[in-house]
């Protein structure tokens, strides 16, 4: 395929993550409140008693919900968009990696889905609590539903994404871009990549940079294994090649 091929065929499956990105935040919308209410769970029961959630403009609360509506989208339509992402790789794959692409738009979006959900479920409810302990009598949190959203789904994205190392590890090991014994040698420099890629995704203090970075670190660790084998799986087919190109010849 040539260049404006390649293009094209981009274009097209660009369009397509849009249209149903689209179609799903038309859906989503109609249950935004509810959906909203349920995202602000974790803040709501680290408030103290009395506090509540406020918007500063007149359109806040409508434009909070289209922005939950849209976010819900990127996630509920996560495996068709990275169907189509995958589709467009597809030609760059060994044969038996073609047939592979509904499984891995699946576990990518699983894996998406799955960092997001970690955040939600196991750093919002430990950071909360973190933050909102320092109100006292004189000073008390009114925080805006602009600036909680802001703040959520900034994290829950950037925890979806970050997911996704182990997986790209995996290709990248096949396609010989990436190896284990480079992994484990950069690892002193991939440790503060790691907490400079933290800093920049999280809001500007220590604890949330934490909060994302070990996890990071982790994922990293799990990463170095699949790169392993899939390093592994690779030389084996190549061997196997070699080893059928003797035999024609031999034969020959």
């Amino acid at each position: 395929m040539s260049l404006m091929g390649h293009l094209n065929e981009l274009r097209r499956r660009l369009f397509r993550i849009v249209i149903i990105v689209i179609l799903g935040f038309v859906a989503f919308y109609g249950v935004a409140e509810y959906l909203y209410a349920y995202l602000s769970a974790p803040l709501q029961a680290q408030l103290p008693e009395g506090s509540k959630l406020i918007y500063t403009s007149p359109a806040g609360a409508f434009f909070t919900y289209m922005k939950v509506a849209l976010v819900a989208s990127l996630f509920g339509t996560s495996p068709i968009s990275f169907y189509q992402i995958w589709a467009f790789i597809a030609p760059g794959l060994y044969k038996e990696e073609k047939r592979a692409v509904l499984p891995l738009a699946f576990f990518s979006s699983i894996f998406f889905i799955a960092g997001a959900a970690f955040c939600f479920f196991t750093v919002f409810p430990i950071a909360f609590k973190f933050f909102m302990g320092f109100a006292t009598d004189t000073i008390v949190p009114m925080i805006s539903v602009e600036e909680y959203l802001g703040f959520a789904l900034k994290l829950l994205i950037a925890f979806g994404v970050v997911f996704e190392m182990p997986l790209f590890s995996y290709f990248l090991s096949r396609f010989g871009i990436l190896s284990p014994d480079f992994m484990r040698r950069q690892r002193r420099y991939a440790i503060l990549l790691i907490f400079i890629v933290a800093a920049i995704l999280t809001p500007p203090d220590v604890f949330s940079q934490c909060l994302m970075a070990l996890p990071m670190l982790l994922l990293y660790e799990v990463s170095i294994y699949v790169s392993a084998m899939a390093y592994k799986k690779k030389e084996t087919k190549a061997e196997d090649e070699e080893a059928s190109e003797e035999s024609k010849e031999e034969q020959a």
